[in-house]
């Protein structure tokens, strides 16, 4: 866990780098100066650090009273250093500030939060790091808290198959209607809650899928949910691929400097969305498909068994 708290503390140092040195005046970022295009915005940076941290000290307490690889092993909190370090690249790279001056930028970084920070956090099982992160008094309360009928029903229904799937989905494609897009480029508020509608949902809906074991879903669900995901994103990707016109004013402007046109950053930006994200929900479904079938040849055996006791 070393690595993972030298480089959150490296990037709460990075919060007191003077504004001016990474600022670009407010116009979109050109090739020649993308690579300095750092965003440091505190709002995103410390809760960043603070959960590196907090992740960082609630596993040393916890290998450190049962052993290393007790309550979180180690892939465990090798898969939430990828995830946060996913997020880095996501909102405080040039990544961020290329998705101002391209849309194919801006995609990546919206597949970056969904497909791979989303479910990288949730197999790292964040919550009980950070329960054990703070004093015991304060664990009791929120455990007591989390206890009310009221919390666990939300949170039951949230994490429903059918609800996470459809959230996930409304996000996907609401945030994908010009109106709304645009609107989310040209406003701080509602950019930060595109992103946060996307990542907030994506946890959501791999939450419902990797915790099928918890009741939440059964295999077959898990990978229904998942192939119909790679399918409707798939579709919006191939409407934005195919398209004869740009769906998006925003970037008229600004992909000239990259040597595209916005047409041709559109069609850039669906294939990212149609090929590459699409594979990692196909890929996930054909491992839980695998999972299933491992499952039940352990499960064969024993089954036999009971049915030839009773015969």
């Amino acid at each position: 866990m070393r690595p993972l708290r030298r480089l959150a503390l490296a990037l709460a140092a990075a919060v007191l780098v003077p504004a001016p040195l990474l600022a670009h005046a407010g116009r979109p970022v050109a090739p020649h100066d993308a690579w300095t295009a750092w965003s440091w915005d505190p709002a995103i940076v410390i809760p960043l650090f603070l959960s590196a941290w907090l992740y960082t000290r609630g596993v040393e307490r916890m290998w450190r009273r049962s052993g290393t690889g007790r309550g979180i092993r180690r892939w465990e909190a090798g898969c939430f250093a990828g995830g946060w370090a996913t997020l880095l690249v996501a909102l405080v790279s040039p990544v961020h500030a290329m998705g101002e001056a391209l849309f194919s930028a801006h995609m990546v970084q919206h597949e970056l939060l969904m497909a791979v920070a989303a479910p990288l956090l949730v197999l790292g099982r964040p919550v009980i790091p950070l329960l054990w992160a703070i004093p015991v008094g304060g664990r009791r309360t929120i455990g007591g808290w989390a206890k009310a009928a009221a919390v666990r029903g939300t949170w039951r229904w949230l994490t429903a198959g059918p609800v996470a799937f459809m959230l996930h989905a409304a996000a996907l494609w609401i945030w994908h209607l010009p109106f709304a897009y645009d609107a989310a480029v040209a406003s701080g508020a509602m950019h930060a809650l595109q992103h946060a509608s996307f990542l907030g949902t994506g946890l959501l809906f791999w939450w419902a899928v990797t915790h099928r074991r918890e009741g939440r879903m059964g295999h077959g669900a898990s990978v229904l949910y998942l192939f119909a995901t790679a399918m409707h994103g798939g579709g919006l990707g191939a409407l934005l691929t195919l398209s004869s016109r740009a769906w998006y004013p925003a970037y008229a402007g600004s992909t000239a400097a990259w040597g595209l046109t916005p047409l041709e950053d559109q069609q850039l930006a669906g294939l990212i969305m149609w090929v590459p994200a699409g594979a990692v929900y196909l890929v996930a479904a054909l491992a839980l498909v695998a999972a299933w079938l491992r499952e039940g040849e352990r499960r064969a055996p024993r089954l036999s068994a009971e049915a030839l006791g009773t015969t």
